[in-house]
């Protein structure tokens, strides 16, 4: 391979070109499991090749002298691992080949061990073996130029990311679930960091943390880094990122790691960052379950259900309340991202330690989905509530790989600055992009220039075409339950007689009451009384009759039941307190903008229309206990929506004219 940098695409094709001496003895779906360790392997071997004939000697000099032999060799590397192995790919040998490459793996330090075993690469090593290729494949992979100098960190984040998806795209894996587009990573990392910058200019060396509840591969931890990085031709000294991060498959929290291990802080250069990469479950097993950080980026899984998590997270919102990470609500059981949005919410340094910022990208579910009250919108609520919500990026289609649905960055915060308080930005950055070359259905990405304009509007702070400053509160409304009278008049005929028979309460009576009461029916048939007929009716013919004794409540009920029918025009229906019985088929809801008067409203909005509509006052919100429950949604097109005339009727004629032309031509060259 030449030198000099070269595109991450160009490389991952010549690393994937391996595959060709794979098939035959190894499925598809088994490609990446051989070639994702092997460019691991060769990645770290580029990067020890310096100091690998020191580090050999210093280990041979003192490896039985009771020194700390693992700090000495450190030091000699610069970095936090090591090999002391005599082996190198090329040098392996065609005879003992899987012996030789079994032994040089094993004498990486062992956080470089980790990653080999995440991979269970010794079983992979014995099938190349079996047949008859182990050799082969390390002599390719010995022949690629890895080194940091030809290759940097994000070009190699970009080939771990490109090798993933083309492995995860054989077996139709969801491998957009750990894929975030390089532009997309960018942007968030930009919308970050960018507004602390007079805070890293007055702090020269600020150490900060970062944390990746769902880091995959490390992209965004890397680029953050990197991002940081660039300041140094800003400041004297440039601030420091301190990465954390948690990733639940072990292949890609194996690249995370390797990816971690290779990472230096300029001031700790030994220490070993992949130490803060964990692998588990966030939800259910968060290994970082009492600290906070002061930076947050995560990509979670779109639409993935929650259900495995479900008892633990369930558990854990009853016995902790806000206390813990989950108290403001639960969503629905098949999309488990809101989770992690108030993970890490929960996770953001508390203010008087410097506060912390949070940039997740979620899909537009979380904005809408669930009513008043539910778990969605009871997660909304609080996040406005307690003012953590700065803005919300709305991003192009396209740009993902594998899906095409809408996405957007949400940047929290717990340091708003004063202009801020209460106030949520809305960014329409969906016209920001740029064609490129179909890869996996990513069709679009952002361009660093329009990152920069996107970031700059943000900063701005101020409202134009694609953005909007919203107080808080207007994305709340109250749902109030509005009631209407039950309005019934008693049509007496022969078939609700029938009904009325075959009555309970009917059943009740001898034969003696049951006929004095049809006697007294019949003459009545074919008319239409009150509500209120039943009650006086059932009483007077009680008291004239010798048979029928006192008449109950349960008769004349079974009366109403039988002959009452709904009417607009009848009258309205009381209970036993006098007070107006609500039709359960009129009740509806209205939703009530916070902050107007429910009452104003229903005397505006609703009673023009129903005169004797009412609230339920009965109907009342968990929270704070009023009239009407709460609730929280952020409608992006209510604020951005342009209104598109249609077109003119000459137009649509011109236009079906044309394609009835259309038609007649391809019947034409069909009947010829």
């Amino acid at each position: 391979m030449a030198n000099g940098q070269v595109k991450d695409t160009m490389l991952a094709d010549f690393i994937w070109k391996n595959a060709e001496d794979l098939w035959g003895d190894f499925r598809h779906t088994e490609f990446g499991k051989v070639i994702l360790p092997f460019t691991l392997l060769r990645r770290l071997e580029c990067v020890l090749e310096t100091s690998r004939v020191k580090v050999r000697a210093a280990h041979e000099e003192h490896k039985d002298s009771g020194l700390a032999v693992d700090t000495i060799l450190r030091k000699l590397t610069g970095l936090p691992f090591y090999n002391v192995s005599e082996y190198t790919l090329d040098n392996l040998g065609s005879s003992k080949t899987r012996q030789n490459l079994e032994d040089y793996v094993s004498k990486f330090s062992g956080n470089a061990r980790a990653i080999f075993e995440q991979f269970e690469f010794a079983s992979t090593i014995t099938k190349l073996d079996k047949a008859g290729i182990l050799f082969r494949i390390c002599k390719n992979f010995a022949g690629i130029d890895l080194d940091p100098k030809v290759v940097p960190d994000r070009v190699m984040s970009n080939i771990y990311e490109h090798l993933i998806r083309r492995f995860g795209a054989a077996v139709n894996e969801g491998a957009e679930d750990f894929m975030t587009p390089r532009d997309v990573v960018h942007l968030a990392t930009t919308l970050l960091l960018d507004p602390d910058d007079k805070l890293f200019e007055s702090n020269p060396g600020l150490i900060r943390t970062l944390y990746d509840p769902t880091s995959g591969t490390g992209g965004f931890l890397s680029d953050a880094m990197d991002h940081v990085d660039t300041y140094s031709s800003k400041y004297s000294v440039p601030p420091v990122l301190i990465p954390f991060g948690q990733e639940l498959e072990p292949e890609t929290h194996a690249v995370c790691l390797s990816s971690m291990l290779l990472r230096t802080l300029a001031s700790d250069p030994g220490r070993d960052l992949s130490k803060n990469i964990k692998l588990g479950n966030t939800l259910s097993n968060d290994q970082f379950r009492d600290d906070r950080f002061h930076y947050g980026l995560a990509n979670p899984p779109f639409g993935k259900k929650w259900e495995k998590e479900q008892e633990f997270v369930e558990r854990e919102r009853r016995e902790k309340g806000f206390l813990g990470r989950f108290g403001p609500g639960t969503p629905r059981i098949n999309d488990g991202s809101m989770l992690f949005l108030l993970h890490l919410a929960s996770k953001m340094e508390h203010p008087e330690k410097g506060g912390g910022r949070v940039a997740i990208v979620l899909s537009g579910s979380p904005l809408f989905n669930g009513g008043a009250g539910s778990g969605e919108s009871e997660i909304r609520r609080w996040l406005l509530e307690q003012d953590l919500v700065e803005a919300i990026v709305a991003l192009p289609s396209g740009i993902f790989f594998r899906t095409g649905i809408g996405t957007y960055i949400w940047i929290l915060s717990n340091k708003k600055a004063q202009e801020r308080k209460g106030k949520v930005q809305l960014l329409d950055a969906t016209t920001f992009w740029t064609p490129i070359k179909n890869e996996g259905n990513k069709r679009r990405k952002i361009s660093d220039d329009q990152i920069r304009e996107i970031a700059d509007q943000y900063l701005a702070f101020e409202s134009s075409r694609i953005s909007k400053v919203i107080e808080s509160t207007q994305f709340g409304y109250r749902r109030i339950k509005v009631l209407r009278p039950l309005r019934m008049a008693l049509h007496l005929n022969p078939e609700a007689l029938g009904r009325l028979k075959e009555h309970k309460q009917w059943q009740k009576l001898s034969e003696a009451e049951a006929k004095a009461w049809e006697k007294a029916l019949t003459p009545h048939l074919g008319e239409v009384h009150d509500y209120g007929w039943a009650k006086t009716f059932a009483e007077e013919t009680s008291a004239k009759s010798k048979v029928i004794e006192k008449v109950g409540k349960a008769f004349i009920k079974a009366l109403i039941n039988t002959f009452g029918e709904r009417d607009p025009q009848g009258e309205i229906v009381l209970d036993d307190d006098g007070v107006q019985v609500p039709d359960p088929e009129l009740a509806d809801f209205e939703n009530v903008p916070l902050g107007q008067d429910i009452k104003d409203y229903l005397a505006v909005e609703v009673m023009p229309h129903v005169p004797d509509a009412y609230i339920d006052e009965s109907f009342c919100d968990d929270g704070d206990k009023k009239v009407g429950r709460v609730g929280y949604e952020i409608n992006f097109n209510r604020y951005f929506y342009k209104f598109q005339p249609p077109p003119k009727l000459e137009e649509i004629d011109a236009k079906l004219k044309q394609v009835e032309e259309e038609i007649h031509a391809l019947l034409n060259a069909v009947t010829k």
